[in-house]
């Protein structure tokens, strides 16, 4: 474990400094007057090259292909808390690992609560917990609604939708308000 105290201020500034680098060095970026971006090299390649010159999009997508994966483990674990440890059941919270399957045959008098163990959410909850969608409340009557089935066939999600517009459509000229028209004629009530 590491730990830094506060009135160290000379290291606490250099850690700040290294977590909150940059991924490229901004002094070795240019922009050249063809407006392609030119990158200097920390150390010349073999063959004496000092500088890479991108177009502007290519740059991107170099920098794109650095930014890792969501929720992808950066974090490589060794020893007893290697992933394929077989003593990583005993150190572990989650009690998983290799030899896991055989030590939970064995201890299945000491079974923990269904509260305790990890359960897989439902797809109306993730809609909940990333977008803040609650399909499970009616949005009319405020009532709990049920999942009866989800469609994945794009061909049969085509149709519905296609279904929907019409109808919707239908229904927007029978509800639609007449043309608005100018005010009366004066000389008609003379």
């Amino acid at each position: 474990m590491f730990f830094l105290y506060a009135r160290e201020r000379k290291k606490l500034e250099r850690l700040c400094r290294y977590i909150a680098r940059p991924g490229v060095s901004e002094k070795r970026l240019a922009l050249t007057s063809h407006g392609k971006i030119r990158y200097e090299l920390k150390t010349p390649y073999r063959d004496g090259t000092t500088h890479v010159i991108f177009e502007p999009l290519d740059f991107i997508a170099k920098l794109a292909a650095l930014v890792p994966k969501p929720r992808a483990n950066l974090t490589r674990f060794h020893g007893v808390l290697a992933p394929n440890s077989k003593h990583r059941i005993h150190v572990t919270p989650a009690k998983r690992g290799k030899g896991s399957n055989t030590q939970g045959l064995i201890s299945k008098k000491n079974v923990e609560p269904p509260e305790n163990e990890h359960k897989e959410m439902t797809w109306a909850q993730r809609l909940k917990r990333v977008f803040n969608i609650d399909i499970t409340i009616c949005n009319h009557c405020g009532g709990a609604v049920r999942i009866i089935a989800t469609i994945e066939d794009p061909l049969v999600i085509q149709k519905i939708l296609a279904h929907l517009d019409a109808k919707s459509g239908a229904l927007g000229c029978a509800n639609q308000l007449p043309e608005p028209r100018g005010p009366p004629q004066a000389r008609l009530f003379d």
